[in-house]
This record gives C-alpha cells, structure tokens and sequence, in this order.
C-alpha cells in the first residue's frame, strides 16, 4: 500500500465508502435530500449530502426523414426555455422504463413508434444526485392523441422537428444543453451512421434510481 506525501495510506481504488449516519433535511414530491457521513479513506469520515431522484426516461423520436422531435419548454431554475427531447419522470409504480417513454412521447409530442431501443443511460450529476436518465431511441412513428388536459408546463410546450444532423450542431454550439439530450441526440447520430449499435429496450439499467421511489 503507497503513502501520499502527507502520509495519509492511499487505497488504490478498494476502499468501501461506507454510511455511517444518514439524516433527512428535505422530502419532496419528486426528490429529497439527505446528509451522510461516510467512512474516507485514512480512517476519517466526511459529510456528503445526496438529492434522491425518481429517475426519468427521454426519447430521440426519429423519423424517416431523419428529423427528430424536440420540445421547447420553459426550465424555471434556469430561467429560460430550452430545447429538450420528450421526456418524463420515472414516477408510476411498477411501470417498466420504456412504457414510460411510449407514454411520455404520446402526452408530449402526439406520437408512438413501432420500434424502441436504448441509446445512453445518463448520470445527470453524479456528484451530488443520484438521478439517472435512459435515453431511448424511437423510430416507425406514427401520430396519435395528445391527452386533452396538461399540466401548467406543458400548456406552453412548442413542438418542432429538426434535421439529426442539425441537432448535433445545436449541441455542439451550445444551443442545446439540456444533458440527456445531448447524450442522446449524439448517440442517435453515431448508430445512424452505423458506428454502434443501441441496446434491447429492455437492456440491464443498474443505476436506475430506487431509494426515493422506496420512500
């Protein structure tokens, strides 16, 4: 076992991060916050404070023409409107993640799709949350209903197709940063072009989030 210069045994990466407390500050709607202390490395402990989150699904909606849907919708701790990919939180009991994303894409952009995959699964901001995001990718579309009632956001959801190519280069100029739709919207170009492949609709998803939702 190497030393650093302070003296303080490193551990290469075996160390087990152990909770040694856990209290509630904050237990919300759709996530809570907790404060731990954990066991570090060198045998002291540190104060982590985690934001539980119920996870959600996204959909890079992909039609024949290679256009895909994108929502513009206002983000209140931003302050602004940004444009995202349909998208919803992973909040009905016992619903498996793409039958989230069919539903999400048929409330928000009145549509369905014939064949489903799994682009990304996202970490939005592990430091700090365990939120994660399954980004699918939907081709075969077809439209359907929009239920009649919405939500306050949603009354105000502008809905517009862009070019694939066209998407990338929003993200990459910085047009575009919501972070699941980044992911995703460039992995939807990399499988088009052929260079890999998505996963089952169904694939494995080990960080789906699940404490909160246990509340």
């Amino acid at each position: 076992m190497d030393t650093t210069e302070n003296g303080v045994a490193r551990t290469n990466g075996e160390h087990e991060f152990t909770t040694l407390a856990s209290d509630d500050a904050y237990v919300g709607k759709i996530l809570a916050l907790r404060a731990d202390e954990v066991a570090m490395p060198g045998g002291g402990q540190a104060r982590r404070e985690v934001v539980e989150h119920l996870g959600a699904v996204a959909v890079v909606a992909l039609d024949e023409h290679d256009e895909v849907v994108l929502i513009h919708q206002y983000r209140y701790p931003l302050g602004r409107r940004l444009w995202e990919l349909p998208a919803g939180l992973l909040d009905v009991a016992g619903e498996e993640p793409v039958r989230t994303a069919q539903r999400e894409l048929a409330e928000e952009a009145g549509l369905a799709a014939r064949d489903w995959s799994v682009l990304v699964d996202v970490a939005t901001s592990p430091g700090f949350t365990d939120e994660c995001v399954r980004v699918f990718l939907a081709t075969g579309l077809s439209d359907v209903d929009r239920p009649a009632a919405v939500g306050d956001e949603e009354a105000d959801l502008v809905i517009r197709r862009f070019p694939l190519a066209e998407t990338i280069r929003m993200a990459l100029a910085g047009e575009i940063v919501n972070g699941p739709a980044v992911a995703g919207l460039l992995a939807a170009q990399v499988v088009r072009d052929g260079r890999a492949r998505p996963r089952p609709a169904d694939a494995e998803w080990p960080d789906r989030p699940s404490r909160f939702a246990a509340r």
